[in-house]
């Protein structure tokens, strides 16, 4: 018999969230519970956000603006670029999936680090696309050598987390435009600024300001994070027009919903609120390393809102720990099976955590 699926579907396996709270209550019992596992706004929405998405619920009959007109057009006046250099996604995901359906072909080639984000995987065998995942360094940051090595007369695309998820680690201005200029024009670099907002390394740079470097380079930005709209699934691009405009032909229509494009416009007049969060993510980030150092516990270095912490011994057994003290982190795969990512939340969240990690440890 026929196949149902070609070999490149059945090798994918699903992307798996973090365990939702609700989950957690119908496995446990256990109400109350702290999700420190997805990399969460802590502190919600802006209430601008709200206000927004009420009042645009009371149009759900109407489809949303396919173009995402006013959205963009805020957009292009918040990083001041053109309008017809941005590309709408529903997530920044959905823009990873779009670059993989749109580049590359099954003859050509894609290179990513690892570990990193799940999806640029998922995308290119989605797509049937063969890529090279090329490892971090022993201290879980960027292989700059190794990324241009990997790169071959067939390499189309080429994805950079930065800063990384899950490890936290960034790359500093010196190997980012050695990357940019290094990698052949034929090739499109993604850098996905996912995190961007939490970065203060005194040597971090967005790709934004090194565009000049060269042509095909799409940065991807999301609202999932510091904004704290996850739920709404708003994303975006900026890249030449060129490049855009070919994403644009592959987009599904209507892939940004009226409430996601309310409420993303609604985020952008709140920067205060993305600034009270990034604060808080600063104190926080340096305060539970240090607790979770003073345990024993590596934590690698990281300029996002979690922390990487490796464990003596299988992370998996840690996690099931702290699920039944009512903490949900996220247990990591191989290479980093002993390894935890731990989002930051509020400083109440922090000291639940810490209490729960002590008591496991114990």
């Amino acid at each position: 018999m026929d196949a149902l699926v070609p070999p490149n579907v059945e090798r994918m396996v699903p992307y798996k969230p973090g365990k939702p709270l609700e989950e957690l209550k119908r496995e446990y019992g256990i109400d109350h519970a702290v999700k420190l596992a997805s990399n969460e706004n802590p502190l919600g929405p802006s209430p601008l956000v709200v206000e927004a998405v009420r009042a645009a619920a009371t149009q759900l009959h109407f489809y949303p603006d396919g173009s995402g007109f006013d959205l963009r057009h805020d957009l292009a006046q918040h990083h001041g670029v053109p309008m017809n250099e941005i590309v709408l996604g529903n997530g920044s995901n959905e823009l990873i999936d779009q670059v993989c359906r749109t580049f590359p072909t099954p003859d050509d080639h894609a290179v990513f680090g690892t570990p990193s984000f799940v999806c640029y995987e998922l995308g290119c065998l989605a797509e049937n696309v063969p890529f090279t995942a090329v490892p971090l360094r022993e201290n879980l940051a960027w292989d700059v050598d190794a990324l241009l090595a990997a790169v071959t007369p067939r390499t189309k695309v080429l994805f950079v987390a930065n800063p990384n998820n899950p490890t936290g680690a960034h790359m500093g201005r010196a190997d980012l435009e050695r990357l940019l200029r290094e990698t052949p024009e034929r090739v499109v670099v993604v850098l996905d600024e996912a995190y961007v907002e939490f970065a203060d390394a005194p040597d971090f740079v967005s790709a934004l300001e090194l565009r000049h470097l060269r042509e095909r380079l799409l940065v991807l930005r999301t609202f999932s994070k510091a904004y704290g709209i996850a739920g709404l699934r708003v994303g975006y691009g900026i890249g030449p027009a060129k490049l855009v405009d070919f994403l644009q032909r592959m987009r599904a229509p209507f892939n940004v919903s009226l409430l996601g494009l309310a409420g993303a416009r609604a985020a952008l007049k709140d920067p205060e609120h993305v600034a009270r969060y990034v604060a808080l993510n600063r104190r926080e980030r340096a305060r539970v390393g240090g607790a979770l150092t003073e345990l024993g516990l590596r934590v690698a270095p990281s300029q996002a809102n979690f922390v990487l912490v490796e464990f003596a011994r299988p992370g998996r057994e840690i996690y099931e720990a702290l699920l039944r003290h009512g903490v949900i982190v996220r247990a990591m795969p191989a290479p980093l099976e002993n390894w935890l990512r731990i989002t930051l939340g509020t400083e109440p969240q922090n000291d639940r955590l810490l209490a729960a990690v002590r008591e496991v440890l114990r």
